[in-house]
């Protein structure tokens, strides 16, 4: 099976730790501060001690609050909570699927199957609608939210990767440092945002969810999730999923944390991986810089 890690290539960047309580959300910044790697030592410390308000950058744990279940062959390339539900979109070629899935049972109630050339990638709901991007075929499918029907598709010149929205314009990634903005109308390209950090572009960004204004995206293939500014594209703070589960047997190296959902209502946050078992209902818990 060819999966992903002979594939994709990238820089991965070492990037600094940790997640937050979701009432507690760093506000956004406008410049300076957040690296990938903690700085150390005294001269660091006091800089950071004396960099304004707006500038420091976040750093986050987690605590569980729930788990639940998750289809264990399900490689996870999108996620969303909408009306109750997740919905999800998973990848590797012949096993490709959209599907809406019983949170607290894992049961998937939908399920529609790509053709086998296609690999699944990011998936978002908007208004009635849902859009799932593929990976290398450059081609996004257009469902009807509720029966699944495909009502169109659509062309884009980079890979699919991730895909959110702000409630005006769609939201992709490609796997480089580049956010690029689509019109949900036409789906032609309105804008881009580079994603950067005091360290510089942030490469390998993979799966996304609009959160309070600000883009939370998994770093592929790390443990880690960028919180981005909108206005600037810098990384305003790390969370850290390290340990949230634990990989075994020969597909470890695939299973990643890939896959994040947030229900405004309940203001809930929802994280599972690749071919992972559960589903983990989290807190972020904020942590002092290292």
């Amino acid at each position: 099976m060819r999966l992903r890690r002979f594939v994709k290539f990238g820089t991965l960047l070492a990037a600094c730790v940790l997640a937050p309580c979701l009432s507690g959300l760093p506000p956004q910044v406008v410049g300076g501060g957040c690296g990938k790697r903690p700085q150390s030592g005294s001269k660091a410390s006091s800089n950071r001690q004396a960099q304004p308000q707006s500038l420091v950058c976040r750093y986050y744990g987690y605590k569980v609050l729930n788990t639940h279940p998750h289809d264990s062959l399900a490689f996870t390339q999108g996620l969303v909570f909408d009306d109750g539900f997740l919905y999800e979109s998973t990848g590797l070629y012949g096993r490709s699927t959209l599907r809406r899935v019983e949170l607290q049972t894992g049961r998937v109630v939908n399920l529609h199957r790509l053709l086998n050339h296609y690999f699944g990638e990011g998936l978002t709901i908007f208004q009635d609608k849902i859009i799932q991007l593929t990976w290398q075929s450059r081609v996004g499918f257009v469902y009807d939210k509720n029966t699944f029907a495909l009502l169109g598709r659509f062309n884009y010149p980079t890979q699919g990767w991730g895909i959110t929205h702000d409630g005006a314009r769609l939201i992709t990634s490609d796997g480089t440092s580049t956010l690029r903005f689509l019109d949900p109308g036409t789906f032609k390209q309105i804008g881009q945002l580079k994603v950067f950090d005091a360290d510089g572009p942030v490469d390998n960004i993979n799966e996304l969810e609009f959160v309070k204004g600000q883009i939370y995206a998994n770093i592929w293939p790390t443990s880690r999730v960028a919180i981005i500014s909108l206005q600037t594209g810098r990384v305003t703070g790390w969370v850290e999923l390290t340990g949230l589960f634990e990989p075994t047997g020969p597909d470890a190296s695939e299973m990643v944390p890939n896959g994040i959902a947030y229900a405004p209502q309940t203001d809930r946050l929802f994280v599972t991986g690749k071919l992972w078992p559960t589903i983990f209902e989290i807190e972020l818990v904020p942590k002092p810089a290292m």
